[in-house]
C-alpha cells in the first residue's frame, strides 16, 4: 500500500504541475483579452466611420458597426471562456481529483486507468486525458457499479466492459489525505467524513459522494417530467442542481443557464443554493420563488397574500369565525376541478358575461362599459375569442381617434399652450420641425402651426390611455373573477360534480376580500390563469427546463399553470410528501397524481429512502413520526440520541434553551437552530431569548442563509439543514392536533447532529408512538 500511495502521490504531484503549467498562461491570456475588450470599447466608435449622406455611405456605416461589434463579441467571448476555464483550475488546485475507475473495454485486454474531478484536464498534448469531467459518460461506471461487468451509454452507442477496480481518493492541496480501493457503496468513507462535519452558509456540490440513485436523477434523459420524491435529508435538492450541472455540460451547445429556472421555496433558500453551480464551473441558473412570480404580475392590481401568510393563518387562527370557510376554500381552490371550472368560465364568457370598465377623459366619458359589452358581443361570433378582443381594441382606438380631434378645440387645450414654458414650446417646436423634414439650421424657418401644436398637446395627453387600451386594460378582471363568485349557485354550470358544503360561505369571503383590493394566496393562481385565458396566455418559450423544489407546497392547480406558462421546457419536481406543510396538502395526495401533466409515458418518477442529513439515531426518531416512515432507512453514522426535556413553565424553559446554546457552541456547532411552529411563536421566543449573544431571528422576508443562533419558523426552514435544532416547545398545547404530524416531523428533520426537543408540559402526542430507546427523557 505504501509503493501504491506513493506512485499515486507521485502523479497527483505531476497533476499539480499540469494545473500550474495552465493557470500561468491563462493568467496571461485573459489579461491580453481583457486589454483587448477594453481597448475595443474605448476605440469603438473611432474605428467607425459614421456617414448616412447616401445609402452607399449608410451601408458601409452599417457594416463597419458589424464589424467591430463582432470583433468586441469575439473578445468578450474569448475572455469569459478562459476566466471560465481559470477558475474551474484553481478549483483543482485544491482538489484535482477524488475518484478512479480501472475500466477493461470489451474487445481489450488491459484496463485503462480512469481518474475523475469536477473537470476536464489533458497534458500539454491536448491528447491525453489526466482527468475526466464526472459529467462524462465514461464516468458513470464510478457512480452506478461494483466491480465486475458494466457499461455506459455514448453518443454513439453502448460500451461494454468489466470494472476491475474502483478508488476514492481524499485530497487536499496536492496531499492525498486518504485513499482506498472500495467495494462499498460509492462514497461511504468519504461520506462519512463530509456528513461528519459542521454546516456552513452554503450547500455545497456532492459530486465526490453522489449515490447510484442520485446519479439517476441526474442523468434521466427521458419524458418531458422527472418527479423525485425523497425522504427528508436524502441529498434530492443537492442531487438537482448537480442534474443542471450535467445538462449545462450534454448540452453546451444548445442549452445556457439563463434557460434554465428554479422555482424555490423563499428566498433565503436561493443564499443556501447559490454555491453549488459555481463550485462546478457552471453559472447560476435563474432562481424565483412562485410568490415573486405572483407578485411581479399581480402586485399593481392587488395586495396579494403570500403563502406564509397563509400558512401562518392556519396555525394560529383557529378560533376564528371564518376558520373553516377559509381552510375549505383553499382546499377546494387548490384543485385541478377547480383548474378545469376556471376554464369552463372561460368559455362561457364567448356567449355572455364578459365585465369592461368605461373610457374617460377629464371626466368625460367617450365610451361607457355597456358600450364596449355591446361591441364585443356583436362582433362575427365565429371569429376566435382572441381575435375578437383584439378587434374590440382596434375599435377602441379608433374612438379615441374621434375624441383626439374633438378635444383639439377645447378651451384647456389653448391655456396649455399659453402656459408652456420656453423650453416645453422649444421641445416642441423642434419635434413638430423635424417631423415636418426640417433639419440642422433649416429648422428655424419653421413657422409653427396652431392646429398641429394643439394635436401633439392632446395626442400625448391622451397617450396613457391609448397604453392602457393596447394593454387591453378596458377589461374588468377583478369584475370578472368576482362575478364568478357573486351568485353561488351558478357554478353548477361551470363544473360537473358538488362544490363543496361550503361554497356559498367561500364566495361570500373571496367577494369580500376582491372589494378590499386583496387577494387570497389561494386565488392568485386561479385569478391569473383567468387573466391569462383572456387576454391570452404570456408563455416563457425561452426557458427549457423547469425545476421545482419543495413541490409538495404547490397545488396541482399551480401545476397545470406552470406547465402552461413554459410550454417548451422540460420539468423536475423535487419534494417529501410528508413534509406537506400547506392547507392544500390534502389536494396534493401523492407525487403520483402528477404523472397526468405530461402524461405517464412521459413521466420518470425516483424514489429515495435514504436519508444522509442526520445521524442514524435522529433518522431512528423521527420515521417513526410519519406513516410509512419504516420505508426511511438511514445512513450508518453514528451520533447521541434525541433527547426530551419537559418543564413547568415558559421561564425554565428559557433558562434551559440559553444554556443547551451555550452547550452547543463549545461543541463547535456553528448552526444552531430554535424552531418554532409559526412566526408567533417565533418573534415571542426570540424577545424571551434575546440575552443569548448574537441571536437572530428569521422572518419571511429574509434574504441571506445566516450562521450561528437563529429562531426560525418550521415553514423557513424548510429545505435547510442546521449542525444542531432546538423544539422550542414540543407540547401536546403546541402539537397536538393531527393536522400539524408533518409540520412537527419536519422540523425535527432539520437537524444533522444533535436535536434536543422541549415540551412545557405534556409533550405532543406524535411522540407516543417511538420507542423508548429512541429517545432520552430529562
Amino acid at each position: 500500500m505504501d509503493m501504491e500511495l506513493r506512485q499515486e502521490q507521485e502523479r497527483v504531484n505531476r497533476v499539480m504541475e499540469t494545473i500550474t503549467e495552465q493557470i500561468k498562461r491563462l493568467e496571461g491570456e485573459t489579461s491580453v483579452r481583457r486589454m483587448e475588450v477594453v481597448n475595443i470599447r474605448k476605440h469603438f466608435w473611432d474605428e467607425v466611420k459614421v456617414n448616412i449622406d447616401s445609402f452607399d455611405d449608410y451601408l458601409e456605416t452599417i457594416i463597419g458597426l458589424r464589424q467591430e461589434a463582432q470583433a468586441l463579441s469575439v473578445s468578450q467571448s474569448t475572455h469569459r471562456h478562459a476566466s471560465k476555464r481559470l477558475s474551474s483550475l484553481r478549483r483543482m488546485q485544491e482538489v484535482p481529483y477524488f475518484g478512479r475507475i480501472d475500466f477493461i473495454e470489451e474487445g481489450t485486454s488491459t484496463a485503462e486507468r480512469i481518474y475523475i474531478g469536477t473537470s476536464t484536464l489533458t497534458d500539454a498534448s491536448g491528447e491525453n486525458f489526466l482527468i475526466y469531467d464526472w459529467r462524462a459518460p465514461i464516468s458513470s461506471v464510478y457512480y452506478d457499479y461494483q466491480p465486475g461487468p458494466a457499461k455506459y451509454a455514448t453518443p454513439g452507442g453502448v460500451i461494454y466492459g468489466t470494472l476491475e477496480k474502483k478508488w476514492q481518493y481524499l485530497i487536499r492541496g496536492g496531499i492525498i489525505q486518504s485513499m482506498f480501493d472500495t467495494s462499498l457503496t460509492i462514497g461511504d468513507e468519504i461520506l462519512q467524513q463530509v456528513l461528519g462535519k459542521g454546516t456552513d452558509k452554503h450547500m455545497h456540490s456532492i459530486v465526490a459522494t453522489i449515490q447510484q440513485e442520485q446519479n439517476r436523477i441526474i442523468r434521466q434523459d427521458r419524458g418531458r417530467m422527472l418527479i423525485v420524491h425523497g425522504a427528508a435529508g436524502s441529498g434530492k435538492t443537492s442531487a438537482a442542481l448537480q442534474r443542471v450541472a450535467y445538462l449545462l455540460y450534454k448540452y453546451r451547445d444548445t442549452l445556457n443557464a439563463d434557460q434554465i429556472i428554479l422555482f424555490s421555496p423563499n428566498s433565503m433558500f436561493n443564499s443556501y443554493v447559490s454555491n453549488v453551480l459555481p463550485e462546478l464551473g457552471e453559472e447560476n441558473m435563474q432562481q424565483v420563488t412562485f410568490q415573486e412570480y405572483l407578485d411581479h404580475r399581480l402586485k399593481s392590481e392587488f395586495q396579494v397574500e403570500n403563502p406564509y401568510d397563509q400558512l401562518e393563518y392556519v396555525l394560529t387562527a383557529a378560533d376564528n369565525p371564518l376558520y373553516r370557510t377559509r381552510i375549505a376554500g383553499i382546499r377546494f381552490k387548490a384543485t385541478t376541478h377547480f383548474f378545469e371550472a376556471i376554464k369552463s368560465y372561460r368559455e362561457s364568457l364567448e356567449l355572455s358575461g364578459m365585465v369592461f370598465k368605461g373610457i374617460s377623459f377629464r371626466g368625460k366619458t367617450i365610451v361607457t362599459a355597456k358600450k364596449i359589452a355591446e361591441k364585443f358581443y356583436s362582433c362575427d361570433t365565429p371569429l376566435r375569442f382572441h381575435s375578437r378582443l383584439e378587434k374590440l381594441k382596434d375599435w377602441l382606438i379608433k374612438q379615441m381617434d374621434e375624441a383626439e380631434k374633438l378635444e383639439r378645440n377645447m378651451p384647456w387645450v389653448q391655456e396649455k399652450i399659453e402656459l408652456l414654458s420656453n423650453e416645453d414650446y422649444y421641445r416642441a417646436y423642434t419635434y413638430l420641425a423635424e417631423k415636418r423634414g426640417y433639419k440642422g439650421e433649416a429648422i428655424h424657418d419653421y413657422e409653427i402651426e396652431h392646429e398641429a401644436l394643439a394635436r401633439l398637446i392632446v395626442r400625448r395627453k391622451l397617450k396613457p390611455l391609448r397604453k392602457q387600451i393596447k394593454a387591453f386594460r378596458f377589461i374588468n378582471m377583478k369584475g370578472i373573477y368576482k362575478q364568478f363568485f357573486a351568485d353561488p349557485f351558478r357554478i353548477k354550470q361551470w363544473m360537473g360534480f358538488e362544490a363543496p358544503e361550503e361554497w356559498e360561505d367561500i364566495c361570500l369571503l373571496t367577494v369580500k376580500m376582491l372589494d378590499e383590493g386583496k387577494l387570497f394566496y389561494e386565488d392568485a393562481t386561479p385569478f391569473l390563469l383567468m387573466k391569462e385565458l383572456i387576454q391570452g396566455f404570456q408563455t416563457n418559450s425561452s426557458i427549457k427546463h423547469v425545476l421545482v423544489d419543495e413541490a409538495q407546497d404547490y397545488s396541482p392547480f399551480q401545476f397545470e399553470f406552470l406547465k402552461r406558462l413554459f410550454p417548451l421546457a422540460r420539468m423536475t419536481v423535487l419534494g417529501d410528501f410528508n413534509q406537506a406543510i400547506f392547507a392544500h396538502a390534502s389536494e396534493m395526495v401523492d407525487f403520483h397524481t402528477l404523472s397526468g401533466l405530461y402524461g405517464p409515458d412521459k413521466t420518470v418518477a425516483i424514489n429515495l429512502t435514504r436519508s444522509y442529513r442526520s445521524t442514524k439515531p435522529i433518522v431512528e426518531l423521527t420515521r417513526k413520526l410519519i406513516p410509512d416512515g419504516e420505508r426511511i432507512t438511514a445512513f450508518e453514522r453514528d451520533g447521541e440520541k434525541p433527547k426530551l426535556t419537559q418543564l413547568s413553565n415558559r421561564a425554565e424553559l428559557h433558562r434551559s434553551i440559553a444554556s443547551k446554546v451555550a452547550d452547543l457552541r463549545k461543541r463547535q456547532y456553528s448552526t444552531i437552530a430554535v424552531i418554532c411552529k409559526s412566526a408567533v411563536e417565533s418573534t415571542a421566543a426570540y424577545d424571551s431569548l434575546s440575552g443569548i449573544e448574537e441571536i437572530k431571528l428569521v422572518k419571511s422576508g429574509s434574504i441571506q442563509y445566516e450562521q450561528g443562533v437563529v429562531v426560525i419558523p418550521v415553514y423557513l426552514a424548510k429545505g435547510i439543514e442546521f449542525d444542531a435544532v432546538i423544539i422550542y416547545d414540543a407540547s401536546a398545547a403546541v402539537y397536538g392536533d393531527e393536522s400539524l404530524r408533518r409540520l412537527f416531523y419536519t422540523a425535527c428533520t432539520r437537524a444533522m447532529h444533535h436535536l434536543q426537543l422541549y415540551s412545557v408540559g405534556e409533550p405532543s402526542p406524535f411522540l407516543r408512538d417511538v420507542a423508548p430507546e429512541s429517545l432520552i427523557l430529562s
